[in-house]
């Protein structure tokens, strides 16, 4: 009998992928374009709603840049349609969004252990599918959303995640911006001058500051009292918290140099290649429920960008996640109905890459039980295992909110590890973390060795 996955996102492709690899028959289902979404625009398998950032491809320094290692080493899906589809993007894995989704839609179209149902699922799966992953999303279907609250019992936590609006390259005025990365980093397929930087003054800033916050915004009425993930912040909200929380958040001017002013600028706004030919440059970091004709006139106070063209505006769409700690086993199954796994958003991890990977987990588990084998996690010191422990337990179940994968989730280092020949004192800080990459990577080989061997 085939495994069944619900949902054509990142999690629900890399599960479908990681059974179809381990020779396990898997029927994908995705309600798109049957039932659309308030979010998704195309058709594709592993659209990307938001950003087309993957985040940090630096293995070393960066958490989610090991996560990235990790997944390649386990034959992600994800990452490698990513690495064939990079655009610059500094330090960053970027992409172009339709490439990405295009890949991995004709990779799991062609296989011939997957089959993909574009239907709906109206309520929980039947009884007969013995092996179901739910991997549906923050915009899982209302009917569904229903099913699973009143199979847990539990109420679900809320919030919304905010889209960074697009701007047509050709509209942006050069001659108020330039190019650089922060700090000339050199990334995947970039050179050091990877972002679009327009410059602010500080009366320019504090002119745009004030117009954020007095901006009219959409509202949500009886969903205004939603809490906002901390990593997603609508910019009018950060403005609203401070004059210089912008400044020293996606604003910050640091590693900059303007060379039309000779100068640090005051404030900046960074633009990110969005697709492959470079036509196209979303806002870094300006997620946004402004009103549509607020962020036109509002983003066009911004140096470079008064004659800016739009290709898309900033939107906000409802995300919903489970008690994972509380409601899922060791190995994403509910406990309630272990028949049933969930992978991605929904479990509550956030960001594109971490929603893939447990996609990639939930995939594994369900092949190896589906085989007879056993279903082994990979060890908590790398990132794979820390992200999955931290959502099966490691989280505190009462204030459990999403999260993405960092270095406070890993166990510490043993003092011996942190002390260096000749030091005074230990390791700590930005120090450790290359002796987090260097313990995770010798454990996820010698997890892939013992697996190998068994």
């Amino acid at each position: 009998m085939p495994v069944h996955v619900v949902g054509g996102g990142l999690a629900g492709s890399e599960a479908a992928w990681q059974l179809a690899r381990a020779g396990v028959p898997v029927v994908l289902h995705e309600m798109r374009p049957v039932r659309r979404t308030d979010a998704h625009k195309g058709e594709g398998l592993a659209e990307l709603v938001c950003s087309n950032s993957f985040r940090s491809d630096d293995p070393e320094g960066n958490a989610v840049g090991l996560l990235h290692e990790e997944m390649r080493r386990l034959g992600s899906l994800i990452l490698g349609s990513a690495d064939r589809h990079k655009v610059p993007a500094g330090g960053a894995l970027a992409v172009d969004r339709d490439g990405f989704s295009d890949a991995v839609t004709a990779a799991l179209a062609a296989d011939p252990l997957v089959e993909i149902r574009r239907e709906e699922l109206p309520g929980l799966p039947p009884a007969e599918w013995d092996s179901v992953i739910l991997a549906t999303g923050p915009l899982t279907s209302p009917a569904l959303s229903e099913a699973i609250k009143g199979l847990t019992g539990e109420e679900y936590l809320s919030f919304f995640d905010a889209i960074a609006p697009i701007v047509h390259r050709e509209s942006i005025d050069m001659s108020r911006a330039w190019f650089q990365s922060r700090y000339d980093k050199v990334g995947p397929e970039g050179d050091g001058a990877d972002y679009i930087n327009c410059p602010l003054d500080k009366a320019e800033y504090a002119a745009f500051i004030e117009a954020l916050r007095a901006g009219e915004k959409t509202s949500f009425k009886e969903w205004e009292s939603v809490p906002y993930f901390e990593g997603c912040l609508p910019i009018e909200v950060m403005a609203e918290r401070g004059l210089d929380t912008l400044r020293w958040g996606p604003m910050k001017p640091v590693g900059l140099f303007d060379p039309h002013a000779q100068r640090r600028p005051w404030a900046v706004v960074q633009l990110r290649q969005d697709n492959a030919l470079g036509t196209l440059f979303n806002l870094v970091g300006f997620q946004t429920k402004l009103k549509h004709g607020e962020q036109v006139r509002i983003f066009r106070m911004i140096p470079g960008l008064e004659n800016a063209e739009f290709a898309r505006l900033g939107g906000l769409h409802r995300n919903t996640f489970i008690n994972s700690p509380r409601l899922l086993d060791a190995r994403l199954r509910l406990k309630a109905r272990p028949a049933l796994r969930f992978a991605g958003q929904i479990t509550g991890v956030e960001g594109y890459v971490e929603s893939a990977a447990i996609g990639l987990l939930a995939g594994r588990f369900a092949a190896a039980e589906r085989l007879g084998q056993a279903a082994e996690a990979p060890p908590p010191t790398t990132a794979l295992g820390a992200l999955l422990g931290h959502i099966t337990g490691g989280a505190d179940a009462a204030s459990f909110q999403p999260m993405n994968v960092n270095f406070g989730l890993f166990p510490p280092l043993p003092l011996e590890a942190r002390l260096q020949p000749n030091a005074r004192r230990p390791l700590k800080g930005k120090q450790l973390k290359p002796l987090y990459a260097a313990r995770a990577r010798a454990d996820l080989t010698a997890w892939l060795g013992g697996r190998a061997a068994a």
